[in-house]
């Protein structure tokens, strides 16, 4: 398949060839016809790629506080890293597709092959999308008509959020493609409207469609207009479909309205608010988010799961086909829209209009390609290459952001042979495959298991795949490095003990465990190597809040946090301590209807079998100013403190004060390392299998503590 990118780097606009993403659970395969670009917000992110660093900096305040926040906690160079590797991820374009269904997911009832419809898909000629982003095309509704569906839906979610009523005085400002879409709609209700805007041409339009106007340009008081347009008693309502970062929409749409007037924002425009406009009037303001309720909910998007209709009459997919049917009973026109026409081959071209062009509206890519050669599952990447089979050739599962920015630049940068890499979706095996100098990338992960070129699988995907690609790589005597953790439940791990006897030691296996191959703690494990005595252990970790949608809090898919995450600090001290866990307590914070998620703020006590102990504090209701991960252990008159994994200092040891880093490392590189060499040189694995195994059991028993407590 073929896909537009976006280089948020350095500006540049590409399609790149990728291999067509696989079907799943929920999902939908279609074959495109015809996408929408986007002129506001496409035109915007182009410029934003284009822009220079500062600038970047300069549109994004609220984020360069995160970066200023993460420099404290984690240093400066690795905050520069961290950066230069999110703004060297191009970002797909696209969200108004329409073509062909080639395949549905297992689970899905509603679509079926042959179905022609539209979606949210980006602008490729094979999209993959969830069930509830899809909705079918009336017969009667071109193609060309139904990929307006998607860019309308944001006008028509905004006409809801106002609740407008017959007759009703209504100002759009911003007469783009969204505005004159939104003004046809509520003309289609029975209001009157008043279209505000700069481009005269765009205005033409939409007096073309029953609308009064104004145009600011030509020296007319927007305000006055307003006030007017209402008969002098100002507007019931405005919706703000502009894309400024002028405060003068808003401030404008508050001086023309009425007393109890009501004012929703679609566009992107400055939110410099005075008050007094707001408190004299009691007006209301809205936000509107996209296409409607179910957008960003991870439950409705990619579980698809639906919201009854008797509670949530109206959701994204709902107002797809509203849009759907007014375009079938002719109540809304979009063949007026349509200013420019390319194929999509040529989609350069197009984005070129887009930024030279600022009359454009809608912007159409034709797919005429043969749906059949679509679907490659492989795509080549470089040259014919040759690989030595004694030394780690390696095929990656997964390639998300810990795997592009730590792992995959760590196999490469300790010599690593990238073979493979497989995602399900296609194109950010393309990505980062072409970025690191990888062969091929693919979407057909059982063919990247059973390939015999490869001798080593790494495997950084969701967590409840883990267990069962582990045992896929061993079956086929694949040495392994798996993030963690190894498995989200007994059974799982049992299955994965399993196949690890049953390799009779043919293949290495290794976790991800990073933290005990760091610096500072392979300094301290030297440091503590000399007492005799019990060790007590307290490590702090600072996990931070995130949302209780997030997939790792799904215990069916990520196994929560203290197994996807606190694993790391129950291996690490299983290594500091270095001696068997022979018992386990865990506690954790109460919950209430304020706190609904209370596993991921929780105690956890290990005993070890010389008589040392332990205590991990998983938190994630602490400050982001406070260093994420802290260890500190007490011994025989000494104290070691770790900070951050930059700065451990010592206290009472004879020679040792303190190991200061320039740079955190948490030894993602050195553990990567010391697993390849073992692979080049024949030795065991750098982490015992039963270590690994043990640390895993502790985990899941952990998580069932936790889990069972009320």
């Amino acid at each position: 398949m073929k896909q537009i990118l976006q280089d948020m780097a350095k500006g540049g606009t590409t399609v790149t060839e990728a291999p067509a993403p696989a079907v799943s659970k929920n999902t939908v395969l279609i074959n495109s016809t015809v996408s929408l670009i986007s002129a506001g917000t496409e035109r915007s992110l182009v410029d934003f790629g284009k822009a220079s660093l500062i600038d970047k900096a300069l549109q994004q305040p609220e984020r360069v506080k995160m970066v200023l926040e993460k420099v404290k906690t984690d240093g400066l160079l690795t905050t520069v890293d961290a950066v230069k590797s999110k703004l060297g991820q191009p970002l797909p374009l696209g969200y108004c597709n329409v073509g062909v269904v080639h395949e549905v997911g297992a689970t899905v009832s509603t679509f079926k092959a042959g179905d022609r419809v539209v979606s949210n898909g980006p602008h490729a000629d094979v999209v993959r999308v969830g069930t509830n982003l899809c909705a079918r095309i009336p017969d009667n509704v071109s193609d060309h008509e139904a990929v307006f569906t998607v860019v309308a839906s944001i006008g028509l979610q905004g006409i809801r959020l106002v609740q407008p009523t017959l007759g009703e005085s209504v100002v759009v400002i911003g007469a783009g493609l969204i505005g004159l879409l939104t003004i046809q709609m509520l003309l289609a209700q029975g209001c009157r409207v008043l279209a505000i805007d700069f481009d005269q041409s765009k205005l033409e339009l939409a007096r073309s469609f029953g609308a009064q106007i104004c145009n600011p340009a030509t020296g007319t008081d927007p305000v006055a207009a307003g006030i007017a347009f209402s008969r002098g008693d100002g507007v019931d309502a405005v919706i703000i479909t502009a894309s400024t970062k002028s405060t003068d929409p808003v401030t404008n749409a508050a001086r023309m309205s009425r007393k109890r007037g009501r004012i929703v924002l679609v566009g992107v425009v400055g939110l410099e608010l005075n008050r007094a406009d707001f408190y004299e009037k009691e007006l209301s303001f809205q936000v509107s988010c996209s296409y409607g309720p179910g957008r960003y909910d991870p439950v409705y998007e990619e579980q698809g799961i639906d919201y009854p209709k008797g509670f949530v009459r109206w959701t994204e997919q709902r107002n797809f086909e509203a849009i759907l049917d007014l375009m079938s009973t002719g109540r809304l026109q979009v063949q007026p829209l349509i200013t420019h026409q390319f194929e999509f081959e040529d989609a350069l071209s197009a984005y070129e209009v887009l930024s030279n062009d600022k009359t454009a509206l809608g912007i159409l890519l034709n797919y005429s390609s043969q749906p059949a050669s679509r679907h490659t599952e492989t795509v080549r990447l470089t040259a014919e290459m040759s690989f030595d089979k004694t030394k780690p050739v390696v095929g990656f599962i997964g390639a998300g952001n810990y795997a592009s920015r730590v792992l995959i630049p760590a196999f490469k940068a300790n010599g690593a042979q990238l073979h493979s890499i497989a995602t399900s979706g296609g194109i950010n095996g393309v990505i980062h495959g072409s970025k690191s100098g990888f062969a091929e990338a693919t979407t057909n992960t059982t063919a990247l298991l059973q390939n015999p070129e490869l001798n080593t699988v790494a495997i950084v995907t969701r967590h409840n795949s883990h267990a069962n690609y582990v045992v896929q790589a061993l079956a086929q005597q694949k040495h392994v490095f798996v993030e963690k953790p190894l498995a989200i439940d007994f059974a799982e791990l049992a299955e994965v003990e399993a196949a690890y006897q049953a390799n009779e030691g043919k293949s290495l296996l290794m976790v991800g465990f990073n933290r005990r191959f760091s610096p500072q703690v392979q300094q301290m494990k030297k440091l503590l190597a000399g007492i005799q005595e019990p060790k007590s252990f307290l490590m702090t970790m600072n996990a931070g809040a995130i949302p209780a949608s997030h997939w790792t809090q799904d215990n069916s898919v990520g196994g929560g946090r203290i197994i996807g995450e606190a694993c790391h600090f129950i291996d690490l001290m299983r290594f500091l301590a270095d001696s068997e866990i022979v018992s386990v307590q865990a506690r954790r914070m109460g919950t209430n209807s304020h706190h609904p998620v209370t596993e991921d703020k929780a105690s956890i006590t290990l005993g070890f079998a010389d008589g040392s102990f332990g205590t991990i504090m998983y938190l994630a209701n602490g400050s982001a100013s406070f260093p994420k991960e802290r260890v500190e252990v007490f011994a025989a008159g000494r104290v070691l403190q770790l900070d951050n994994f930059i700065k451990l200092k010592g206290y009472g040891w004879p020679g040792f004060s303190k190991l200061n880093l320039w740079r955190q490392d948490k030894g993602q590189a050195a553990c990567v390392a010391a697993f390849l060499q073992s692979i080049s040189t024949g030795s065991s694995a750098p982490i015992p299998a039963e270590q690994l195994f043990e640390v895993a059991r502790c985990t899941i028993q952990v998580a069932h503590q936790l889990r069972a407590q009320v």
